[in-house]
């Protein structure tokens, strides 16, 4: 026997309809959100590796300021542009996220170089949160001027990110917006609930420390560029110590992290990795890049006779040759960089 078909009132007609409604508009805003805030996805990303010196805690921070922002989005009543409002919660949420977390150094931030080439390495500091570099592919976008692909790469360098790690998190943030991001005084105010006097203030306590404008590495032209890469990576693949030294500077830095230990000067880079390529032997590099940087990853010899992850390097180009080389041991960073 059928049941009876429901009795359908006014009353539930009009409750379905403002539902109905109710869910195309939020689909709508939804849609609209997901189209207007897209755009901003990368530079937002950079934004917060700065501030947090981690791509891990950076994507983390992004995605939670896309779920924050489309779930209050009906509350944006556009007193600012969408950018600043984005801007906005990603500063609150690296802050929020800077309460919990100690600084990230980099080796040479920690002590002074090692001379004993005797010394053991020490363990792995692995208990220390790293500074991470970033792949060129999640910050970079397309856009039509070459100049501000410079500008995107050279503020993005994994020195200054690291020295913008030694900054209280306001003075940060202030520094990026102001003199990496070009906000004017009055808007970095706005959005960080500062007085006009006290962003200045903050500015120029952090110019102080990290002077921005006052970079004064110059790197090789391209073909020099591709020459010093070629006698790098020629160096490594075929185990030849002497091969480096047509190609790091007088005053080259070579650190190692987890490994706090690193070194300072040609000579004593090549005296300690002429004992490792003795050990290590014949390795094969892959191009990458790494906060605008040439970087290589490095596949070393197992016993399996197979090449296996050993480190990723990142390398400093000066017009004298290579000047810093960061070789983040380890394969961890390896499916970051697609490799």
């Amino acid at each position: 026997m059928n049941s009876p078909a429901p009795v359908v009132t006014p009353t539930d007609h009009a409750v379905t309809t403002e539902l109905a409604d109710h869910a195309l508009t939020e689909a709508k805003a939804g849609k609209d959100f997901g189209r207007l805030s897209e755009p901003f996805r990368r530079e937002l990303l950079a934004y917060c590796y700065r501030m947090l010196g981690s791509v891990d805690e950076a994507e983390e921070v992004v995605q939670d300021v896309y779920l924050d922002a489309w779930r209050a989005y009906d509350g944006f009543e556009g007193r600012s542009s969408l950018r600043t409002w984005l801007y906005r919660i990603a500063t609150r949420a690296c802050f929020k996220a800077l309460e919990k977390s100690r600084r990230r150094p980099l080796p040479a931030d920690l002590g002074a170089a090692q001379t004993d080439l005797d010394a053991a390495l020490g363990a792995q500091a692995r208990e220390v949160p790293w500074l991470q570099p970033i792949p060129d592919f999640l910050f970079t976008a397309t856009p039509a001027d070459p100049a501000t692909v410079v500008v995107e790469r050279q503020t993005m360098r994994l020195a200054l990110v690291g020295a913008l790690q030694q900054l209280p998190p306001r003075q940060r943030a202030v520094l990026i917006l102001r003199d990496v991001l070009q906000w004017r005084t009055a808007e970095v105010a706005q959005l960080l609930g500062m007085t006009t006097a006290a962003v200045n203030s903050a500015l120029q306590r952090a110019r102080a420390r990290v002077p921005l404008g006052q970079d004064d590495l110059t790197e090789p032209a391209e073909p020099q560029q591709r020459a010093l890469l070629d006698r790098y990576v020629t160096a490594f693949e075929t185990a030849d110590v002497d091969q480096l030294v047509a190609v790091l500077t007088e005053d080259a830095r070579w650190e190692m992290p987890p490994i706090a230990t690193w070194f300072e000067g040609r000579d004593t880079i090549l005296a300690f990795l002429a004992k490792q390529m003795r050990v290590i032997g014949p390795a094969t590099l892959v191009a990458t890049s790494a906060n605008g940087q040439p970087a290589f990853a490095v596949y070393a010899g197992g016993r399996d006779g197979a090449r296996h992850p050993h480190a990723l390097h990142v390398l400093t180009l000066t017009t004298e040759g290579v000047g810093r080389i960061v070789a983040f041991h380890g394969a961890g960073l390896f499916p970051l960089f697609g490799l």
